[in-house]
């Protein structure tokens, strides 16, 4: 017996979907039915974007997004609430990251990874769980039991779990989006909302795939467990679990996809 996971008639706010990861969770999620809203600073990607997904039959909405600026994000929950209607999953996956060594970084080193990976990350999760508690509070007040107010899936790393060399900043900007998840799980758990995290290890996108071909990135291939990258639609699978309505009892979870890396 087959079993499926509809997303029909709920609303998905990707940020970052311009390309890598973004771009495939977002055409995951329209395969899934969902009316799925792209955001990020790279509108004409979006509309790229748009313009495939809707080839395959899904609903896709575009909207420019710096979550840097908190009246951009602001700004463009507006806008797709408009346009859609209230949001009901939000994929937290914009982030950035350099490679240096922690005695070469400099303020503005700091500052362009944690304000994208960290503040961004919060801000846009908290304008989000905003309008999801003020729709809880409204079914309480309307007597409604058990009302789903929708699922925040924060995207962090394997690096926010175990530190990597010369890209420390990364990694601790990672590790905050981690205790992020459990802090908004734990205060809005109760609230019909579940915050989670999926932290994926080295997955090959058409923004990484010259790295892997160079002689430091096989090196870093032949250093993983089964010395294999993973795919771009490797997430999938959790990725729908928990934005669906059947991942009810999963809350505050921090999920590694790193193929073992971890371990």
């Amino acid at each position: 017996m087959a079993y499926t996971l509809d997303l029909s008639g709920r609303v998905a706010f990707i940020t970052g979907a311009s390309s890598g990861l973004g771009a495939q969770f977002a055409k995951t999620l329209a395969a899934a039915g969902a009316a799925v809203v792209l955001a990020s600073r790279r509108v004409e990607m979006l509309k790229a974007l748009r313009a495939e997904i809707e080839a395959e039959g899904g609903d896709a909405h575009v909207v420019a997004l710096d979550v840097t600026n908190v009246g951009s994000i602001e700004a463009a929950l507006n806008f797709a609430e408009r346009e859609v209607g209230p949001i009901d999953i939000l994929i937290n996956n914009s982030g950035v990251s350099n490679t240096q060594r922690l005695q070469d970084v400099r303020e503005e080193d700091f500052d362009f990874i944690f304000n994208t990976n960290t503040r961004g990350a919060f801000f846009v999760a908290q304008a989000v769980g905003k309008r999801m508690l003020a729709r809880a509070k409204d079914a309480q007040e309307a007597g409604i039991e058990g009302f789903d107010a929708g699922r925040i899936i924060n995207i962090a790393s394997m690096a926010g779990l175990r530190v990597l060399p010369q890209i420390g900043v990364y990694c601790m900007s990672k590790a905050a989006v981690v205790h992020m998840t459990k802090a908004m799980a734990a205060e809005w758990g109760k609230h019909g909302i579940n915050v989670n995290a999926i932290c994926p290890g080295y997955i090959e996108t058409e923004i990484n795939q010259h790295h892997w071909e160079t002689p430091q990135g096989q090196k870093l291939v032949h250093m993983l467990p089964r010395k294999r990258l993973g795919k771009i639609d490797d997430l999938d699978a959790v990725l729908v679990m928990l934005a669906s309505p059947q991942s009810d009892f999963i809350n505050g979870a921090i999920i590694a996809a790193d193929d073992g890396f971890g371990v």
